[in-house]
This record gives C-alpha cells, structure tokens and sequence, in this order.
C-alpha cells in the first residue's frame, strides 16, 4: 500500500479502505455524481443552491417546463498523471450530474432567476399570486317554461281560451285557427 491515512478512531480508517476499494473497482471517472443543495422557502420565493466546484456557469443548464425544474452539466477531470506526478487519493466528483425538482404550484417559472458565485448556483424561484376562490351569488329569478324543440313560441291556450298548462308549437296553433276558421263559415 503506497498511502495510507491516519485517524484517531480505526473505524474511519476501515470506511475510507473500503470507500477506496469501490472508486479503484467502479471508478469516478466519467460517472455521475449529485451535487449538494440547500433548499430554502420565506413568503415570497424559494432559493436552491448547489454546490457546484469547479464548473463555470456556461457548463451548467437549467430548464423549467411544466411544474419540473432541471439543473444539469458535467465537471470534468483535467488531471494528467505522468512518471512525476502519481494520484494516491482522489475524493473529488467528476462526470455528469443532473438534479431535478418538482415545482410546487404558484411559483412564476417565467421569473426565475440564477446566479453563479464561488462555486455556488442560486436560484430564486419567485412564487405568483394564487388565485383566490371567488364567491358567487346566488340571484333569485323566476324560472321560464321552455317550449318543445321546433320553431315557434309557447302557447298555454286552448282554443277555447282556457288554460290548460300544456304546451303547443306555433304551426299546432295555426291548424287549430284554421279548424275554428272553417267552422265559423
């Protein structure tokens, strides 16, 4: 073993052996990783940050579409090893990442806003006014009576002038006034 890491307690010694072993068997390099994030919320807008060391914002993408909001890129390994210049321990993440979060409803995905600072990605999220339930009112009309479907007006009228609540079509009316018509002359 060329290097070998002392801590206080065995246990710490053992997990970073085995650690060692899993990234000497799978290897880092051109994987994936998931960077950090804090997730912060007041009245007016939710913050993400991530940690993100290493990148510069133009390898960073991020997206919001339909309730979905995706931060992804890649860091890359720059590292060359040569007969000077030999790795013993690598602990930093490298290859792509991607993170996604489910927007809650009333946020404005059209405002948010990124910046990038010391490693650091921020974004503010503003949360848009909630429609509020609106009341309405209840008016109290009289209901109409409808007439069948055809063309024509209602009528309630006999043609003896009476009425009796049911219902006729306009050319059902002029049938009856020729009938009375004929039988006046």
């Amino acid at each position: 073993m060329l290097y070998r890491m002392t801590t206080g307690a065995p246990i710490f010694g053992l997990r970073r052996e085995i650690d060692r072993l899993f990234e000497d068997t799978f290897g880092r390099e051109g994987g994936n990783f998931s960077p950090a994030v804090d997730i912060k919320e007041n009245e007016s807008e939710i913050r993400l940050e991530l940690e993100l060391p290493g990148l510069k914002p133009d390898q960073v993408e991020i997206t919001a579409e339909n309730g979905i909001l995706t931060v992804r890129g890649e860091k890359r390994s720059e590292r060359k090893e040569g007969e000077d210049n030999r790795y013993q321990v690598i602990e930093r993440s490298y290859g792509t990442f991607t993170r996604t979060f489910q927007l809650p409803a009333g946020v404005d995905e059209d405002q948010i806003k990124a910046e990038f600072d010391s490693g650091v990605l921020n974004l503010s999220i503003p949360k848009a006014a909630l429609p509020q339930p609106k009341r309405i009112q209840i008016s109290a009309g009289q209901s109409k009576q409808q007439g069948q479907v055809g063309a024509g007006s209602v009528s309630n009228q006999q043609s003896n002038g009476k009425s009796t609540g049911r219902s006729t079509t306009t050319s059902q009316r002029e049938r009856e006034n020729e009938k009375m018509a004929s039988q006046s002359r």
